[in-house]
């Protein structure tokens, strides 16, 4: 079992201390939370050991969870790789791509591990259809949650567009050739509303929408190509795929038939694929675990996560023009 310490006791840290403490993988030695009011209270409500510094908790572990805001991932990523520890970091991995490239290289320099918590590549119902997703043309996501002011010290982009960028660059096979896009702030200094149009070398474009003032929950992506259609509910954790393929010269009373132009006939089929549930946080944790055990490469990279959050400024770039 690796020994494991989180940094910050906040929302998701708490989920993250709770978690760590139920796997097999993990032996979770305690957390630190600058906002020591608010760890001893986690501390005496939950029972796990509060570190009076960052230097004590790092001292104590194999690993080290950064749950802290965006602001400080670079400084405690920075702080536990120069000590030798591997790092798990919340999503973004850092708040420019500048402390990103730095988180990188220093863990390099130091041969440590790291992996970033792009939560949704866990998500069952993306496990289930990742597979099938070759050389999409057209991707088309959704992404809209209802207004939570805690969330909105960090433009629309950084906060949920970047789980469908991560996503789409870990399914597309290309590099990014432009992008284009427009934000709205309509309650926050930041764009609350964003669209962007992503084109890949391949000719892949993928059209994403996201938005924090919607009076309804919704994370839906849908991949489009040759003869096949993939639709990945990400809240629902459902799945459903459409396929052509050629007729047959007999169909039958109840098979659904297409004919273009040329008189080609083709057979459409519909699946869904089974689902398996999952808790996506405990098992992105866990893969880091067996990363670190076995020397192998974890499932979202420093690099990876650095690449979605190039693209993002890239977007925000846009809206500041």
């Amino acid at each position: 079992m690796l020994k494991v310490g989180v940094l910050g006791a906040g929302h998701l840290g708490k989920i993250h201390l709770r978690l760590l403490q139920q796997s097999d993988k993990y032996e979770l030695v305690g957390f630190y939370d600058e906002n020591q009011e608010n760890a001893e209270k986690i501390s005496k409500e939950f029972g796990y050991k509060n570190f009076s510094t960052i230097a004590k908790l790092i001292h104590a572990v194999d690993v080290i969870d950064i749950v802290t805001p965006t602001l400080s991932h670079y400084k405690c990523a920075k702080v536990a790789i120069k000590s030798g520890k591997h790092i798990f970091i919340e999503k973004p991995i850092a708040n420019t791509v500048e402390e990103a490239e730095e988180i990188i290289a220093l863990a390099k320099e130091y041969n440590v591990k790291g992996q970033v918590g792009h939560v949704e590549r866990f998500n069952p119902a993306f496990i289930a259809t990742k597979n099938m997703i070759e050389n999409p043309m057209f991707i088309e996501t959704h992404r809209l949650a209802e207004f939570n002011p805690r969330g909105t010290d960090v433009p629309v982009v950084l906060d949920l567009m970047i789980h469908d960028i991560d996503a789409i660059l870990s399914v597309v096979n290309s590099k990014v050739k432009d992008i284009h896009a427009s934000g709205v702030s309509v309650i926050s200094d930041t764009p609350d509303i964003a669209n962007a149009r992503i084109e890949f070398e391949n000719g892949c474009v993928a059209n994403l929408t996201a938005s924090r003032i919607s009076l309804k929950n919704m994370r839906k992506s849908r991949f489009f190509q040759k003869d096949a259609y993939i639709s990945v509910d990400f809240l629902e954790k459902k799945c459903e795929v459409v396929r052509m393929k050629d007729a047959p010269e007999v169909p039958g009373d109840f098979d659904m038939i297409l004919q273009n132009a040329e008189g080609v006939k083709k057979q459409i089929y519909f699946t869904n694929p089974d689902v398996e549930q999952n808790n996506a946080i405990l098992d992105e944790l866990e893969s880091f675990a067996h990363a670190i055990n076995t020397d192998t490469t974890p499932v979202v990279t420093l690099e990876q996560a650095t690449d979605a959050l190039r693209v993002a400024y890239q977007i925000i770039d846009c809206f500041n023009k």
